[in-house]
């Protein structure tokens, strides 16, 4: 297994920080520390992405009858997990993870614990593998039903738009109809602080996540239907009670036909 790198700041486990999680290192604190002292909003926006995370697999399983869940790009553990919020309301839920960072592994294996009735499963796996991410779910879920496939804040971690894109498109294309993309990601265009905190981040050395144009979001759903309200910034989606501002975060979920 790959040794866990303590000496550079890691994003999986400065996301984590920021959710106010413990599994992070000195490096990390200080790396989100120096991020926060220049856009203070990140927090905002990481718990506010948790929070969309937390209302969509609601949503697919309470109005879309969905039972299987495919999470791509994990990270670490925090609260309210996937499997967490799919099997607090439908026990019998299956859930696979996909994440190849070691730290991230050996957390999932203590603590991606799963319900009697249902199943939770990890897969050492990478973003760029499609077609083994989806051969190694097959050993978990039955791909043949209806599947939510989940990629929340990983596709900013692709160098290249169209990339992502067709990452997104092989996994989907392995999906039966019926089956659902949730994405939620970093975005261009509402929270200039945030553009430039994040892009003075990327010129540090560390590993970059890049942020996409709203309408760069809105074309990884090209092809499904889309679960009103559509793409919008996170905490717009579907919110319990009042609509908050929004951030530079856009997500949305869709169906495929």
């Amino acid at each position: 297994m790959t040794e866990i790198d303590t000496s550079v700041p890691h994003s999986a486990r400065i996301w984590n920080y920021w959710l106010g999680g413990k599994d992070n290192y000195p490096v990390d604190e200080e790396a989100g520390d120096a991020y926060t002292a220049v856009f203070p909003g990140i927090v905002t926006i990481a718990r506010s992405s948790r929070a969309f995370l937390g209302r969509s697999i609601r949503y697919l399983v309470e109005e879309a009858g969905i039972r299987q869940f495919l999470d791509v790009g994990t990270g670490l553990p925090t609260v309210d997990n996937t499997h967490e919020v799919a099997q607090r309301l439908a026990p019998e839920s299956r859930i696979v993870y996909v994440d190849n960072d070691p730290l991230v592994l050996a957390h999932a294996r203590a603590l991606l614990t799963s319900t009697p009735e249902g199943v939770t499963a990890y897969e050492d796996l990478n973003l760029f593998e499609p077609a083994r991410i989806l051969e190694a779910a097959s050993r978990t879920l039955d791909l043949t039903r209806p599947t939510a496939l989940i990629l929340s804040g990983i596709l900013g971690h692709v160098d290249g738009y169209d990339r992502a894109r067709d990452l997104v498109r092989a996994l989907l294309a392995g999906l039966p109809s019926g089956s659902f993309l949730c994405v939620n990601d970093g975005s261009r265009g509402t929270d200039l602080a945030y553009e430039q905190a994040q892009d003075a981040y990327n010129e540090t050395g560390a590993v970059p996540y890049f942020l996409r144009p709203i309408e760069q979001i809105e074309g990884y759903f090209e092809g499904l239907e889309l679960v009103p309200p559509g793409v919008v910034s996170v905490p717009m989606w579907r919110p319990d009670g009042t609509p908050p501002l929004p951030i530079g975060q856009h997500g949305g979920v869709g169906r495929k036909p």
